[in-house]
């Protein structure tokens, strides 16, 4: 009864936190297929804003000089961005959490929590001096400083996640697996690998959403359009960069933006429910 009853409150509490939620988005798509706002109520109903977003151009109003990317092109920027920050997140964390994991070495120890007060450390106060390290090495303005820098600061998380999946995997089973011939890469590939693919998983899917997500590097570090992402086109029409902007396509181009992230948690969540099996194995 008491199992029940704990169970019973924490629906109900999930529901009170969630229920505002989907009404904020309920409310957001009806402004996206509103001809209007009066005060807080959407008035009349039109596809025209999506279909202005939709056809990629979107026209500044009274402007001749000043126009917006096209919205194709922003979410290829915003797509490169968050896979390519996923998969450098995920080999380089994969390769060094079972290097720590398996071999012991001179100031093993050390490394480990240097590796964790980095993390400890917020980003954002190291904006001043990233901006000038990029602008040295010819970074700046381009996606892949962003990238560069987005997998430098989470990577401390990243190999701290795949350390303990490492651990939870049995060193009789790697022995093994050399025993019969494989090299240290061979047993690391086809043994070791397979059986921490959640805490793989779990890492790709927080440095996607983190990439998708990105705002204030790429606000700092990106100065052209051409490169621009979702999250600055979102910020643009919402302060109405170059003229006042339409509710109604503010909201489209945001619900555009969420879509993707919603339908890509919605696959992967049964893996980041499996993140609490760190240190036991990951299987």
């Amino acid at each position: 009864m008491g199992l029940k009853s704990d169970r019973l409150w924490v629906m109900i509490v999930a529901t009170l936190l969630t229920v505002p939620v989907v009404i904020l988005y309920i409310y957001m798509f009806l402004i996206s297929v509103s001809e209007d706002i009066i005060g807080l109520f959407p008035v009349g109903f039109t596809l025209d804003n999506w279909l202005e977003v939709l056809d990629g151009e979107i026209p500044v109003a009274g402007a001749t000089f000043y126009k917006y990317p096209n919205i194709y092109l922003v979410a290829l920027n915003t797509f490169f961005l968050a896979v390519m920050i996923a998969l450098l997140e995920v080999i380089l964390a994969s390769l060094a959490g079972y290097s720590l994991s398996r071999f012991k070495f001179r100031g093993r120890s050390q490394l480990l929590t240097t590796i964790l007060i980095l993390h400890a450390f917020p980003g954002i106060t190291l904006l001043i001096a990233l901006f000038f390290i990029l602008v040295q090495i010819g970074l700046y303005n381009s996606l892949i400083g962003v990238i560069l820098v987005k997998v430098a600061l989470e990577l401390p998380l990243g190999i701290w996640i795949m350390k303990g999946f490492f651990d939870g995997v049995s060193w009789d089973m790697e022995m093994s697996a050399l025993v019969d011939g494989c090299s240290r890469l061979g047993a690391w590939w086809r043994v070791i690998m397979p059986n921490v693919r959640n805490g793989l998983m779990a890492v790709l899917i927080f440095g996607f959403l983190s990439g998708w997500a990105e705002f204030i590097y790429a606000q700092t570090f990106i100065a052209e359009q051409n490169f621009w992402t979702f999250s600055m086109l979102v910020y643009a029409f919402t302060i109405g960069e170059y003229s006042y902007i339409k509710p109604g396509i503010t909201a489209a181009i945001a619900l555009l933006y969420m879509i993707p992230v919603i339908l890509f948690f919605l696959f992967a969540q049964k893996y980041l429910l499996r993140i609490q099996l760190i240190g036991k194995g990951g299987a």
